[in-house]
């Protein structure tokens, strides 16, 4: 049991020695299964200049590789667009999930290396959960994550970082992410 203990990530080993504890009492759950968990982060990159350039998909493909540890999917057109000269089939974006340690691991570097790095941070806005306590944090540009080459990097690309939560109201998926470290705005 300790050995498994020493090789969590940093952040998983935080949520069930600190956060449970806390968010037990903060809401008086009598069992600790009832604590809302963190269950998977999907990070999303729209890449609508890709109808031009095709280059930019193969780009963003190795950004979130680097990003996430993990092959993204690519994500095409459902529908034919004729205004965006956009064709069903096309690919426009890429997306990957992640869970497990892989989603802890991420979400230690987010916080502690990559949103410290925004320009003016202030925090990040507690207005984007959906009503279910989910989260989605958008940012304007990939080159804040230590893991991009800022020499290799062709085109600044914005990112949406969607946590996926057990939590059945925002109030408590608030809560949760606030204990697990993450910086809102006040």
């Amino acid at each position: 049991m300790m050995a498994e203990e020493q090789n969590l990530p940093r952040f998983k080993a935080r949520y069930r020695n600190e956060t449970v504890a806390t968010l037990q009492k903060e809401f008086s759950y009598k069992n600790p299964m009832q604590v809302p968990r963190l269950e998977k982060i999907v990070v999303n990159m729209g890449l609508g200049k890709a109808v031009g350039n095709p280059k930019i998909i193969e780009s963003a493909v190795e950004e979130i590789r680097a990003l996430t540890g993990q092959k993204p999917v690519v994500t095409r057109s459902k529908k034919a667009i004729a205004g965006f000269k956009l064709r069903a089939g096309l690919p426009i974006g890429v997306m990957v999930t992640l869970r497990q340690d892989r989603m802890w691991e991420f979400l230690d570097r987010l916080i502690t290396l990559a949103l410290p790095r925004v320009r003016d941070f202030k925090g990040v806005s507690q207005k984007g959960f959906d009503g279910r306590g989910n989260y989605t944090l958008g940012l304007r540009e990939q080159i804040i994550f230590p893991e991009i080459d800022y020499d290799r990097v062709d085109e600044i690309k914005g990112l949406n970082i969607s946590f996926v939560t057990t939590a059945n109201t925002d109030e408590e998926g608030r809560a949760l992410l606030r204990h697990l470290g993450m910086p809102f705005r006040a």
